[in-house]
């Protein structure tokens, strides 16, 4: 069997030895020493000024809802997980979807400002399967309307933009250290900013709101525990090697594959082979394909679908016909680091017979 992802497992002996030094202390959670060094060791890799790790990557976007007081409309993408509007809209906030670029797949930071109203408070974007937005115009329309900027870049561990981490931008980003990620903590995520007040407040909202017996406010149970924090210091130390396995796989899927399509990787742009998503000439090509695969079992992802303007639960209408369209052709195939040779030139081969 070939999944569409494998969770990158360090040596167990690594896990436990790095484990053994909370095990020894019988403090396994509540920020512990283990997670204090995973923080520290993300902010150096990033080169960001506050970096929080939390329990998962949706509770950090609500975090970073909550503490900008978004209450009222937020520009979004149409073509993200279901965990992009489903925190805003489980923060009693709005989404408003716009459209995304043809080529990159990001939202079209061009359609942005015709999709603002007063209620607009936010534009909550995601860096899709590692690609950047257009940062520079989302900031510049930003910054004329008064607006807040959160960067969902839940796949971006590792890739950069204009030499710098992509978590730099926006007023907050997060990210999603899920098992199924290229840096993972089994589960997990972190929250980013170079805000020093928000970095304040976020630290209360990870933690009920209180330090010691002393309560500040509001806040919410966002902590991680230091089994995975130790996966995470684990994982990091192998990270470079993830990456160079990834790209590997990516670079012969690319020499091979023929008749599909790939979005486009933004200028200045380094990626860090998050995904590897093709784009077929319709829908029936795509489950041809996805049947045949699975037939040899060979299991892919229809990553991401539907086009989330469709959801059952957005009751008002947003016209998205590129994501739509994207959204039903755009199949994501297996990639990790372990992926062999053998296993990359039969999944092409079954490809090509179809497409070609």
């Amino acid at each position: 069997m070939i999944n569409v992802t494998k969770t990158y497992l360090p040596p167990f002996d690594e896990y436990t030895q790095i484990l053994k030094r909370a095990w020894d202390k019988a403090w396994i959670t509540n920020n512990g020493m283990l997670v204090q060094e995973l923080e520290q060791k993300l902010k150096d890799y990033l080169g960001v000024k506050h970096l929080l790790y939390c329990s998962n990557g949706m509770i950090v976007l609500q975090m970073a809802l909550k503490v900008l007081n978004i209450t009222g409309e937020v520009i979004t993408t149409p073509f993200s997980y279901v965990a992009t509007p489903n925190a805003i809209i489980w923060e009693g906030c709005k989404p408003v979807f716009v459209d995304i670029d043809k080529s990159d797949f990001t939202i079209d930071a061009d359609k942005i400002e015709a999709a603002i109203t007063e209620k607009t408070q936010a534009i909550l974007a995601t860096h899709v399967y590692g690609f950047p937005c257009n940062v520079e115009k989302i900031e510049t329309i930003a910054q004329k309307h008064n607006l807040k900027v959160i960067y969902d870049a839940a796949h971006t561990f590792g890739a950069t933009y204009n030499q710098k981490a992509i978590m730099q931008y926006g007023d907050i980003s997060t990210c999603s250290f899920h098992a199924t990620k290229v840096f993972h903590t089994v589960e997990g995520g972190c929250i980013v900013t170079n805000n020093d007040e928000l970095a304040k407040q976020l630290l209360l909202f990870r933690s009920f709101g209180h330090v010691g017996d002393d309560y500040y406010s509001v806040g919410v149970n966002a902590k991680n525990s230091e089994f995975h924090a130790a996966m995470g210091l684990c994982v990091f130390n192998h990270f470079d090697e993830i990456l160079n396995g990834r790209k590997e796989v990516t670079e012969q899927y690319d020499r091979l594959l023929k008749g599909v399509a790939k979005p486009a990787i933004r200028k200045n742009a380094v990626w860090n082979y998050a995904y590897y998503p093709v784009v077929f000439k319709s829908e029936n090509e795509l489950l041809q394909v996805r049947d045949a695969l699975a037939n040899q079992q060979i299991f892919t992802r229809r990553y991401f679908y539907p086009s989330l303007n469709q959801l059952p639960f957005v009751k008002d209408h947003f016209s998205c016909p590129v994501s739509e369209d994207v959204s039903a052709r755009v199949l994501s195939l297996p990639l990790y680091d372990s992926l062999s040779k053998e296993d990359v030139e039969t999944i092409c081969g079954i490809i090509n017979k179809i497409t070609e």
